[in-house]
């Protein structure tokens, strides 16, 4: 007989049992048994359950009868008389022999049906039960402890932990901040569940596009007057009326070209939501063409015809009003000793910022609300943020089409963005020292691919910084005094303990920042003088010898990611758009547009994560030290530094504060993704990319597309596309350097060399003769109307990726060869 026994099936001739589960000869002995099973609630469980009773172990024989009795269903008063009767049935009809009174047995129900067990043999009964086991192990396994710093918390598995630290009172003072600093230009009403006033007052949203505020009538009252509810919370609309406008009607721009934004224009998020989101069943393919439509972006001529146009209205313009400040009285905290599961101080903000007139930057650049793009690169600079660069100067109002010496800070009616690059120059991990910057600019300098943008021409709207954690860390008020004391490399919730390290730190002063400029002259000056003794750079496709994920710098191919670098950037867009405003954008981002009336929006975005109800940080606009931004500091502070946009998602949902982010559509910034994950393959936008890779193939069985089309023809309408990652693929495998023409002949000729010499070395080794690396070879010209080219220059892919033409797009606008994608011509007057 088996260890568990022989299930018995129920006769009539039994007598009635309480529990509706199977007989088994110790049942059959429990008729005093009054305490119920834990089954006999719910007798359908019988169907599903069987029971199998396991020996009580022996080295826990020294627990009291006490606990036997309970292990064995039994209450505290069984009788002797009773186990014993129990204990001897067992021995006589199970086959266990002569066993000890003392024994005890644990009764366990398995979700496996009675009918089946009875047919299973005992070998496979122990293999189920193994198997249950292990299921249930890695059930319990799956409790993390998680936090860091302040609060450590376990959770159970495929559970999100509550990553609350601020009350709800503090989240109501933050809607209230955000309301009345006008950073919440949208229609959406806030969640019901915080203490919020009955009415807000919003000083940017119009009272004709809020519903107004209605009072029960006296039978719904009295209908309701017993049933306890939130009260309603509503938005009193006092902002400027808006006017909406024809974006297609504009003939102001150049034959063939789109018109800039008008100065001043404001994308309207919400009728972009209610066009393009994925939640709502929205297509990508339907919302690109709301925004190339009401963005005066189809210049093709206007397929669409009559009435029908007036859906794709989408950017207004405020009336004007007056600058006003609007008086707040922040709610007191108490005064008691917080609670553990709370951030470790109360929650303080300033005031909130006045409402200005002149947010949209047409008479000047506000100083709370700069046109600053960021951008995080670790390691040496390639072709990748050569290319962000790149199309940020082909798309932006940056006044290049004007002489130098006319540019000011405002360009045709409008604030200019600027792009500021910050160079990590060395692992993640390490600290950088006293001569960095020094030997960043020069590094920059004889870089054939960050050189060009180092001329005099773009030195006012491309700026190059150097990241220092230490120093940015510091200008945070909710970290600066704690973040030395946590691993900083958290990702959801997966730590990376980097080794302590020491060293001096640099620090940029007031006093040194106008100095900046004249550094960079000398740097140029010491190239230009050793320039010819240069040795050419190496290529940036040769893999680079990793000891180990903190020495890790860029990326060289799909198995040498460099991970730490990516989780530091997930931190630092929250720290620069909190330290200085603007938008952070991921270093494999391409601007496909004008960004103006996303600069006038006032509120505050990331885009939404493909498919899920969680936001993608690639994209961040943050107000400069927002309460908004103020909140996540804390946040992450008690959650372990962990800045993962999943991570961030929670952060604001818990707190009820996910609505201030808005959560724009992806197909804003990132339109391939849906694709890419398996949505709407059946009505994909063009160009269609099932892998993120496509996009750098030029392979034959796909369209012939890109060339013909195009920059114009490569999702026309959004803002930006990113490539997500692929740091190890060339744009332009053939003219892997940049082709920028004689002003820079110097650094695409080295990088021409270099690639000529690892392809001789690379024929060489195939051959097995050695190649003299300086001989002849690819050296004949062939010369036609003016015109001398190499061989090399003649070796051209046959088909071009969407990669290479963006590329060489680009290109040919800085070499002055074509303009710019709103038809205006680069400036080069020095």
């Amino acid at each position: 007989m088996s260890l568990f026994g022989q299930v018995k099936r129920h006769t009539p001739s039994a007598k009635p049992r309480r529990s509706p589960l199977p007989t088994t000869s110790w049942d059959a002995e429990k008729k005093y048994d009054l305490s119920p099973s834990p089954m006999q609630i719910g007798g359908s469980y019988s169907k599903f359950f069987s029971v199998i009773y396991v020996p009580y172990p022996s080295f826990l024989s020294s627990k009291s009868d006490n606990t036997n009795s309970l292990l064995n269903g039994n209450s505290l008063s069984s009788s002797p008389s009773r186990t014993h009767s129990r204990h001897s049935s067992l021995s006589h009809g199970h086959g266990y022999g002569n066993k000890s009174n003392n024994r005890r047995y644990i009764k366990l129900y398995i979700p496996i049906p009675p009918r089946l067990f009875s047919r299973i043999n005992s070998p496979i009964r122990i293999v189920l039960l193994l198997v249950i086991g292990i299921i249930v192990g890695l059930f319990l396994l799956g409790f993390k402890k998680r936090g860091n710093g302040g609060r450590s918390t376990w959770t159970p598995p495929f559970v999100d932990p509550d990553t609350r630290v601020i009350t709800s009172e503090e989240s109501a003072m933050i809607w209230e901040w955000e309301l009345l600093s006008g950073h919440y230009p949208s229609t959406q009403r806030p969640p019901d569940h915080l203490p919020l006033s009955p009415s807000l007052h919003n000083p940017i949203v119009p009272s004709s596009l809020l519903p107004a505020i209605t009072t029960p009538t006296p039978l719904v009252a009295y209908q309701n007057r017993n049933s306890p509810s939130q009260p309603v919370i509503n938005i009193v609309g006092q902002g400027p009326e808006r006017t909406y406008l024809n974006a297609w009607d504009t003939r102001e721009n150049s034959p063939g070209f789109a018109p800039r934004p008008a100065p001043g224009t404001i994308l309207d998020l919400d009728l972009v939501l209610e066009k393009c989101d994925f939640g709502t069943n929205k297509y990508v393919r339907d919302c690109l063409e709301f925004l190339r439509i009401g963005g005066g972006l189809d210049t093709n001529g206007r397929v669409r015809r009559g009435n029908y146009l007036s859906q794709y209205k989408q950017m207004y313009f405020e009336s004007t009003t007056p600058e006003k400040r609007n008086d707040w009285t922040p709610r007191t905290t108490s005064l008691t000793t917080r609670s553990p599961d709370l951030s470790r101080a109360p929650l303080t903000l300033q005031n909130p910022y006045p409402v200005s007139a002149s947010f949209d930057s047409r008479s000047a650049c506000d100083e709370l609300h700069p046109r600053i793009f960021h951008m995080f690169w670790a390691g040496p600079f390639t072709d990748k943020p050569y290319m962000a660069v790149m199309s940020f100067l082909f798309t932006q109002n940056l006044g290049l089409d004007k002489p130098l010496d006319s540019t000011s800070d405002v360009v045709k009616g409008t604030c200019r963005p600027q792009f500021w690059v910050w160079i990590n120059p060395g692992p993640a991990a390490a600290v950088p020292n006293p001569s960095a910057k020094r030997e960043m600019y020069e590094s920059l300098a004889i870089n054939p691919w960050s050189a060009p943008f180092l001329h005099e021409r773009f030195r006012e709207v491309v700026k190059f910084k150097m990241w220092n954690t230490t120093e940015q860390l510091d200008g945070i008020d909710e970290l600066k005094d704690h973040w030395r004391d946590m691993q900083i490399f958290n990702s959801g919730g997966n730590v990376y303990k980097q080794q302590q390290q020491k060293a001096a730190v640099p620090t940029t002063t007031a006093e040194e920042a106008p100095k900046l400029g004249e550094l960079l002259d000398e740097v140029n000056a010491e190239v230009n003088e050793n320039e010819e003794t240069t040795e050419a750079p190496q290529t940036t496709n040769k893999p680079k010898k990793k000891d180990s994920v903190f020495e890790k710098v860029g990326s060289s191919s799909e198995s040498d990611y460099d991970r730490l670098s990516v989780i530091l950037s997930d931190m630092a867009r929250f720290v620069l758009t909190y330290r200085f405003g603007g938008i952070y954008l991921d270093a494999d981002t391409l601007f496909l547009r004008d960004w103006e009336e996303l600069w006038n929006y006032r509120g505050q975005f990331a885009y939404r994560w493909s498919w899920h109800q969680k936001y993608n940080t690639a994209v961040l606009k943050l107000h400069k030290k927002s309460a908004l931004a103020t909140f996540l500091f804390k946040t992450a502070l008690e959650n372990g530094l962990d800045f993962h946009p999943m991570t961030v998602s929670r952060y604001l949902k818990d707190a009820g504060l996910d609505k201030l982010l808005f959560r724009v559509p992806d197909a804003l910034f990132d339109p391939a993704w849906l694709n890419m994950e398996r949505y709407q393959r059946e009505r994909p936008p063009f160009p269609y990319f099932p892998e993120f890779s496509v996009f750098f193939s030029n392979d034959k069985f796909d369209t012939a597309g890109p060339q013909p089309l195009g920059f114009d023809g490569f999702f026309r309408g959004a803002f930006s596309y990113h490539f997500h990652n692929f740091w190890w693929l060339p744009f332009d495998p053939s003219r892997n350097w940049p082709d920028l023409g004689q002003r820079f002949i110097k650094g695409e000729k080295a990088l021409r060399d270099a690639a000529k010499a690892s392809s001789l070395e690379g024929q060489a080794h195939l051959v097995g003769e050695d190649v003299d690396l300086d001989g002849e070879v690819g050296k004949t010209t062939v010369e036609g109307e003016g015109l001398v080219t190499s061989r090399e220059d003649m070796d051209d892919e046959l088909d071009l990726s969407w990669s290479t033409v963006l590329k060489r797009t680009f290109e040919g606008y800085l070499r002055g060869e074509r303009a710019n994608a709103y038809g205006e011509w680069l400036e080069w007057e020095e």
